[in-house]
């Protein structure tokens, strides 16, 4: 009798370290999930300098409760703007120019779908690779940044999608880069800083500074002039007080 309760304990404890460590595996696999979905991008000709090239981008659905409204597109260097238009896209959707690359946006896709388009490019970069940085938003805000640039040795968390270029074909010649939205149309000072996709690009963030920075001056100022008028009613009531002590 002595044996088997002197085993209970060590028993018990080895119960509870294996529901501890299913726990603690669930909750590992439950924040991995969201990993799994990512940015894809192919081509129907990944050739360098190859000319009016259709890419495919598939952006997939991490979340179960919202549908994509926006993705933003960082173009690679050697493909301006102007030289992308739109192939296929979800119904309503529509492709803006930016100062790097490009926004497409419409109606809310279903949740858990994923947001498909398409983009015919004048002509691919003379490179081994090229990396299109993706900002992905969803209906309910929630943003996804697939933006790291494969490093050496390394596995990115939120890599951008990447395609493999074969080499050039022989005599192909990089034909003169279309003027970016930012070259041909004077900018103006709302957009400027508006269109990052590193930093997800808020326009009203610099506004907000802004007003915060005021909020804090007139604050400080009215400080100052409360301790100025404090100062001054301590000195006159002293001096009135003088008289009447002496």
């Amino acid at each position: 009798m002595s044996t088997s309760m002197s085993l209970s304990p060590v028993a018990l404890a080895g119960r509870r370290i294996a529901l501890a460590g299913a726990a603690a595996l669930t909750a590992t696999l439950a924040l991995a999930a969201p990993a799994s979905a990512h940015a894809e991008v192919e081509a129907d000709t990944p050739q360098a300098l190859a000319e009016n090239v259709t890419l495919r981008f598939v952006s997939e659905a991490e979340s179960g409760t919202a549908g994509f409204t926006e993705l933003r597109i960082v173009l690679p260097e050697g493909i301006a703007p102007g030289d992308v238009t739109l192939g296929e896209a979800p119904e309503g959707w529509r492709l803006t120019a930016t100062g790097d690359g490009y926004r497409l946006a419409g109606p809310a896709l279903k949740a858990g779908v994923d947001a498909e388009h398409s983009i015919k490019v004048r002509q691919l970069p003379d490179a081994k690779e090229i990396a299109f940085k993706t900002v992905e938003t969803y209906s309910d805000g929630e943003v996804s940044r697939w933006i790291e640039l494969p490093t050496a040795g390394a596995e990115s968390e939120q890599p951008a999608p990447v395609l493999k270029l074969k080499a050039a074909a022989a005599g192909a010649e990089p034909e003169s880069a279309s003027p970016s939205p930012a070259e041909s149309t004077p900018p103006t000072p709302t957009a400027a800083g508006s269109e990052s996709a590193d930093d997800g690009g808020d326009p009203t963030a610099a506004q907000e500074d802004q007003n915060g920075s005021t909020g804090v001056t007139v604050a400080v100022v009215l400080a100052a002039a409360a301790v100025l008028v404090a100062g001054t009613w301590w000195l006159l009531r002293r001096r009135n007080s003088s008289p009447s002590q002496g």
